[in-house]
């Protein structure tokens, strides 16, 4: 097998984690470009991987038949993880992983509308189907477009920013966006960070449901894992940190017993995971050697016996 044209972030420390012992199967749920695939094939696991881009799918074939039988594809959301499992009498694994947000492949590629670095259509879309990025800023109101870039951006003037995307419509150029939102926030080229890397990130999260698959995919892969089976996660932002930072630590007995403000949820389950270790971050070696890494974080988790929860918020 040739070596992954992307290597993962925290590649050695995700395989490591999980600990595999051969013949066992486990789930990469963002296959991408295969490279933890490829790490876990090689400890001796057989892997079923998942991902919602037919492009990752595609260039994928080529592995599965070089696999010998060890590598199924499955063109799906991670959110659908349980139920195509069961469908291929695979649950419980022994492991799943998940390299939450968008992949290098998709920010290289212009014309997939990820990144303003190279002009390209307004696209965005991981599936390659439903609503693009264009359709949300040329049709979505005002509100809705200010909402999505302060919840899901962080961004302080997203009432400006939404005011400027409406009186500029119709957008369908990545730069065109890019150059919208840097005349509302008076951008100068010496500034550290480009001003529409918020935007772009909001409107990605939005039009991908990336939240949303993530605690989907969280729930799912509690109810899967078997018994000691390894869950391994790697964030690149803050949002989705603190959702599998929370479901960790809700899930692991770690949350307050509950008070006036916080109803006793935890005191109704016994703990589906233990928590292994404190989140992991990259080294400075592999921050030089890709930058994409800076802000990754690894957190991992060891199921228990104990049934899964029905209830609770991610």
């Amino acid at each position: 097998m040739s070596d992954a044209p992307h290597v993962p972030v925290l590649m050695d420390e995700v395989i490591d984690a999980l600990a595999i012992a051969p013949g066992e199967c486990h789930v990469d749920a963002t296959f991408g470009a295969g490279g933890y695939t490829r790490g876990m094939m090689a400890r001796g696991a057989r892997v079923i991987a998942f991902d919602r881009d037919p492009d990752a799918i595609a260039a994928g074939a080529a592995l599965v038949d070089a696999s010998d039988g060890a590598l199924i594809l499955v063109p799906a959301t991670f959110s659908a993880l349980e139920a195509e499992l069961a469908a291929r009498d695979a649950v419980p694994v022994q492991g799943v992983t998940m390299d939450i947000g968008v992949s290098s492949m998709q920010l290289d590629q212009a014309e997939r509308g990820f990144s303003f670095q190279s002009d390209g259509p307004l696209d965005m879309r991981m599936s390659q189907e439903g609503e693009s990025a264009a359709d949300f800023v040329n049709h979505a109101e005002e509100s809705a477009i200010a909402d999505v870039l302060y919840q899901y951006g962080d961004e302080p003037r997203s009432r400006r920013v939404a005011r400027a995307i409406v009186a500029a419509r119709p957008i369908t150029r990545t730069g065109e966006l890019a150059h919208v939102v840097r005349r509302a926030l008076g951008y100068k080229a010496h500034d550290k960070k480009d001003p529409a890397t918020r935007t772009f990130q909001a409107i990605r999260i939005h039009i991908n449901r990336e939240l949303g698959e993530l605690a989907d995919g969280l729930a799912a892969a509690e109810r899967v894992l078997a018994p000691g089976g390894r869950l391994a996660i790697v964030t690149f932002h803050s949002l989705e940190d603190r959702m599998v930072k929370r479901f960790l630590r809700e899930r692991s007995g770690g949350m307050p017993s509950g008070s006036r403000h916080l109803p006793e949820v935890a005191a109704k389950h016994a703990p589906s995971f233990e928590q292994v270790g404190r989140g992991v971050r990259p080294s400075e070696e592999e921050i030089a050697r890709n930058p994409r890494a800076r802000s990754a974080t690894l957190r991992t988790a060891r199921r228990t016996s104990a049934t899964a929860w029905t209830e609770g918020a991610l």
